[in-house]
């Protein structure tokens, strides 16, 4: 299963939550099993989403793709420069990326 597949099931049938702010409070707090940033993040936004991941253990995958892209993906009319899967539902993408 390809990573965009992956995000697109998840967002379908798990528990995703979409956005820079909501994903770092999400990183702070320890929740989520994996997140996924943009590749043209902001800097500031890719940086503090990567340490907040490391401290708290949780994977980080930098999408191949831009924020638009990735928010085509998951099927919304806005860019989504990150996103945190809470509950991956039907997806194999944390076993596709692990």
């Amino acid at each position: 299963m390809d990573v965009d597949r992956g995000i697109r099931v998840a967002v379908d049938t798990g528990d995703v939550t979409l956005g820079s702010e909501k994903s770092i409070q999400s990183l702070k707090l320890g929740k989520g099993q994996l997140v996924v940033v943009a590749q043209n993040a902001p800097k500031d936004i890719l940086e503090d989403v990567e340490y907040y991941a490391r401290l708290s253990e949780i994977p980080c995958h930098v999408y191949d793709g831009t924020s638009v892209d990735l928010g085509s993906v998951c099927g919304k009319p806005f860019t989504v420069a990150t996103l945190i899967i809470n509950d991956p539902g039907d997806s194999t993408i944390l076993d596709d990326l692990r």
